[in-house]
């Protein structure tokens, strides 16, 4: 192909505006990262082997003084080598409420402890607590 070819210059051009695509991505990027991330907070929580070993329960506390948007994560170990369930639990908690998030079951092999777990809640802003009407 030439360089003087029509075909050569819509190339070109193709390829200078994925490059000007790419660096309009890059810094918003980079804007999204200057203003930080929404804050979300640490709050209480507790991942537990209930009796029989089979099942595990996530509950946490939200110690916000609003509504929020919580995540709870737990990974646990079995009597069965390398396999460490994770449970991830997500919901909206009332204000100063300790709530069960949800169960997990070990899908047959016995929980034996918890190896890592973390929870987060980010508050919920702009609600409106009269409710519809």
């Amino acid at each position: 192909m030439r360089f003087d070819s029509p075909g050569f210059r819509r190339d070109a051009l193709i390829r200078l505006g994925i490059i000007y695509l790419e660096m309009i991505g890059l810094g918003a990027a980079f804007a999204v990262c200057l203003a930080g991330p929404a804050a979300a907070d640490a709050v209480p929580f507790a991942c537990s082997i209930l009796p029989g070993e089979e099942i595990a329960s996530i509950q946490m506390t939200n110690s916000l003084a609003s509504d929020a948007s919580c995540i709870v994560s737990c990974r646990f170990s079995t009597i069965k080598y390398d396999n460490n369930p994770q449970i991830t639990c997500a919901k909206a908690v009332p204000a100063g409420k300790e709530v069960e998030m949800c169960r997990l079951t070990s899908g047959g092999d016995k929980f034996v402890k918890l190896v890592e777990g973390n929870a987060d809640c980010l508050g919920l802003s702009g609600r409106n607590e009269k409710g519809p009407g």
